[in-house]
């Protein structure tokens, strides 16, 4: 436990900022996860809920919740699943 102002001061700073980032990181694996299940049975919703998700892992990485190339990873192969549905479908 920390006996000093400043030790306690960086605890609770990292206590607030850990319940921040899980909650966008709760977030964000939601709605990519529905992204994903669409994107598979090819609903036609599927293209919106991309988007959502393009938008919630721009906005994770903006804030420092997740790393920005780990959120450019993710959209890549989201869009790539997504094409690869609508060009076997068509």
């Amino acid at each position: 436990m920390a006996n000093h102002p400043s030790a306690e001061k960086r605890n609770r700073q990292r206590i607030k900022r850990t319940r921040r980032n899980r909650s966008i990181k709760g977030a964000v694996r939601t709605i990519v996860g529905k992204a994903r299940t669409a994107v598979g049975s090819r609903e036609k919703t599927a293209a919106s809920l991309v988007l959502s998700a393009v938008r919630a892992l721009d906005r994770a990485a903006s804030k420092g919740a997740i790393h920005w190339k780990k959120a450019s990873r993710t959209k890549s192969r989201l869009a790539r699943q997504a094409a690869a549905r609508a060009k076997a479908g068509a």
